[in-house]
């Protein structure tokens, strides 16, 4: 027996990652990995979810088959794995970014048996030579990550998922681990299917994320609130989801032109560009990167603090996603989506002309992304619901609409309605159909099926209920499990037993009208929680800490949190460790990690402990923003362009006049705008001099002040302004 065999799993655990507890099934999942079994994951993001296939491959005889979509973040899982251990072949990529040398240098670590872990699109495992290759090599097992793409009912759904199962058969019979951090019922029921895994030992964590704090704002004024968010969110990471490219580059210039350091993401930028773009981020050179929704970005950073939705997502699995990438590491995350129903529309438009299945299921989901944003019920609760899971608290106090509740109406008669109305309807007909009946609404769909006989028709038209009121009544129904959508045919309501029940004997049913976001304004005054980060710890040693961090991440070219992770510095801050054993100690921090990093952290805190005089108990010692709108950026990026301000005036239909008002209003902002060309080409340099000299000696800027002393007869208003302009920018700016 070997070292490594005799040791237990949480040994191994620590051996390799520098953890002494496991969290939540990771140990389970793991023990059913190891004896060979297939092997189903359902954990949201940030639960630990890489380590479940991580700690087994590394354990195993052979090398374990990654399958990821993501080629961004293949590159920093390989990275992080490399990090905990001594020899850099332990784990290897496979994809289209490598050239011929670097594919058979990672061939030849696979077959030399140096490699645990290879890394895969689906891409590459498709092509015959590597079929082939994989054959003739010991696999330990297949883990299929992201396994949602296989569903066309997932939110990102890929064809080339769909061929894994054939694949796989044809390379060799090894256990499959399949992973995903977004399932609802009908995704996981797809996934098991099409994977031909229905003997899974099946793990299905808590969807739950209990420090992200959840909140949606009416669409207003939307580019000034997100600029005021993000400062008062200075120095934390985040990022910014929008519906197009166009507006990912608008947002980013937005922001970079109010001093936030932010940079744009997207599938037009060439991959050269993304990947500094990734690095700069994982870095901390910059705080935001903007993004399109339909761009996975794969960037595994676990002290992202803010996810910011411009625009509405396609999906509530798109959005629990999204939004997942914030605080992973149990600290701080807040998830700030702004909606206005004019998205919706957008997105549906953008459906025409796809298949007839394809346009229902992304207008189900759709349906489904309207009722999280206008419910006024917890906002946990609904999320939850989603995925099938039920929150059964009555608030979390961690969303807008607990912390800021609507009144709440009785509804018992009228959800005892609704449950009525679907059992006349035979449980055959979804929640736009059930409101019309309720309604009196005499569509053609409700007359051809006699609906209008019914006597339940027409009874919810009385007391100004209207279709906001019912959507909220079928919505509470749903959240209390009195409704359920059926998963076959999406979208049917059916009754549960406990809706059967109720109506058999009603208890008091309290519903909150829903949010009607439309022309609503946003209030600026509500204050968002704090995060978990750095509380209780030594604030200095930490600050100390942080820097170190950033300074050893640019001595080696890695992200920050490869070398620590901001938890393990808030611990380093707690615990004060100045040798190599008490570092081993910190969470996150293993034998590996404390001997390639660890010395300089433990000089660092050993000296600042001496200077203190501190005492080290080896328990815990707890110690207006102006909105810049499209226009001046289109102004910003003409200028830079030097194109002429007669032409750009022209293109956006305003009088030169009012063109300089708006260089005017954004040069008295800050920004440095150079106007050279133009004035060169319409006044000599003596009489350029002459006004900025003008403007050097004088107390003021005032342009009444500066035609009196320079002469109307010899100098245009226009020339003082523009040359004004060009003084401000060149010396105040």
């Amino acid at each position: 027996m070997t070292d490594t065999e005799s040791l237990t799993l949480t040994e191994q655990l620590q051996k390799y990652f520098g953890f002494n507890k496991f969290k939540g099934h990771q140990e389970e999942i793991i023990r059913s990995v190891l004896d060979g079994k297939d092997t189903f994951v359902i954990m949201p993001t940030g639960g630990g979810k890489s380590l479940c296939y991580q700690l087994p491959a590394l354990m195993s005889d052979g090398v374990a088959i990654i399958v990821s979509p993501l080629i961004a973040l293949m590159k920093n899982q390989v990275d992080a794995i490399r990090n905990h251990g001594s020899e850099d072949g332990i784990a290897h990529f496979m994809n289209s970014s490598l050239n011929k040398a670097e594919i058979l240098q990672v061939k030849k670590d696979i077959t030399s048996g140096k490699t645990k872990l290879l890394y895969v699109a689906p891409e590459s495992l498709t092509k015959e030579d590597n079929i082939n290759f994989f054959k003739e090599i010991k696999i330990s097992f297949f883990a299929i990550d992201e396994a949602h793409c296989i569903s066309e009912w997932g939110h990102d759904f890929r064809p080339e998922y769909r061929r894994l199962r054939d694949i796989i058969e044809a390379i060799g019979t090894v256990p499959i681990i399949a992973l995903t951090a977004t399932a609802t019922p009908k995704v996981q029921q797809d996934i098991v299917k099409n994977l031909g895994m229905l003997e899974a030992n099946i793990f299905k964590s808590s969807f739950n994320r209990p420090n992200l704090y959840y909140e949606v704002r009416p669409k207003v004024n939307v580019v000034k609130e997100i600029i005021k968010f993000i400062k008062k969110n200075t120095g934390k990471s985040g990022i910014i989801y929008c519906l197009s490219r166009k507006k990912v580059e608008e947002i980013a210039e937005f922001l970079q032109v109010n001093g936030i350091k932010a940079l744009p993401y997207h599938a037009g930028l060439d991959a050269q560009t993304r990947a500094k773009t990734q690095d700069d981020f994982l870095m901390e050179e910059i705080d935001v990167i903007v993004a399109t929704i339909a761009f996975g970005m794969g960037i595994d950073k676990p002290d992202v603090r803010f996810v910011i939705h411009h625009d509405v997502p396609k999906s509530l699995e798109g959005y629990y996603q999204e939004t997942g990438r914030a605080g992973r590491d149990g600290g701080e995350g807040q998830c700030l989506s702004f909606y206005a129903y004019a998205d919706i529309q957008k997105l549906e438009k953008f459906m025409k002309g796809k298949p007839v299945a394809e346009v229902e299921i992304g207008k189900q989901l759709l349906l489904e992304t309207v009722a999280f944003a206008e419910s006024s019920a917890c906002r946990r609760k609904v999320l939850l619901h989603y995925f099938g899971e039920t929150y059964k608290e009555d608030k979390c106090d961690n969303c807008d609409n607990c912390k800021h509740p609507r009144a709440k109406i009785d509804a018992t008669d009228d959800v005892c309605l609704v449950i009525e109305t679907v059992c006349d309807v035979k449980e055959k007909f979804k929640s736009k159909h059930i409101i019309q009946v309720l309604l009196g609404d005499v569509t053609s769909t409700v007359s051809s099926y006699k609906h209008d006989d019914l006597e339940v028709f027409g009874k919810g038209n009385e007391d100004g209920k209207d279709e906001a009121h019912w959507n909220a009544v079928i919505r509470t129904a749903l959240l209390e499990c009195f409704l359920t959508k059926d998963i076959d045919n999406y979208g049917l309501l059916k009754i549960s037993k406990a809706g059967k029940d109720f109506l058999a004997n009603p208890t008091p049913m309290f519903v909150t009208r829903d949010h009607d976001y439309e022309g609503a304004e946003s209030d600026d005054d509500d204050e968002m929680e704090g995060g978990k980060t750095g509380a209780g710890s030594d604030p200095v040693l930490f600050a100390m800490l942080k820097d170190l961090v950033k300074q050893v991440a640019r001595q080696k070219n890695l992200p920050p949190y490869v070398i620590f992770q901001e938890t393990s510095l808030d611990e380093m801050a707690i615990q004060y460790p100045i040798n190599m054993e008490e570092m081993t100690r910190i969470t996150g921090v293993g034998q590996g990690k404390a001997l390639k990093f660890g010395k300089p952290f433990i000089d660092l805190i050993a000296k600042y402990v001496e200077e203190n005089e501190i005492e080290r108990p080896q328990d815990l010692l707890v110690k207006s923003i102006i909105n810049k709108s499209g226009l001046k950026v289109h102004i910003i990026q003409s200028v830079d362009r030097k194109l002429d301000l007669v032409d750009v005036a022209a293109a956006k239909r305003l009088k030169l006049d009012d063109l300089i008002h708006e260089i005017e209003t954004i040069v008295l902002s800050g920004t440095k705008l150079n106007i050279s060309y133009y004035i060169d080409s319409m006044m000599d340099s003596d009489k350029q001099d002459e006004i900025i000299e003008y403007f050097k000696e004088s107390e003021s800027d005032s342009l009444e002040d500066a035609i009196a002393e320079l002469g109307e007869e010899d100098f245009t208003q226009e020339e003082i302004r523009l040359v004004r302009i060009k003084f401000l920018s060149e010396f105040g700016n």
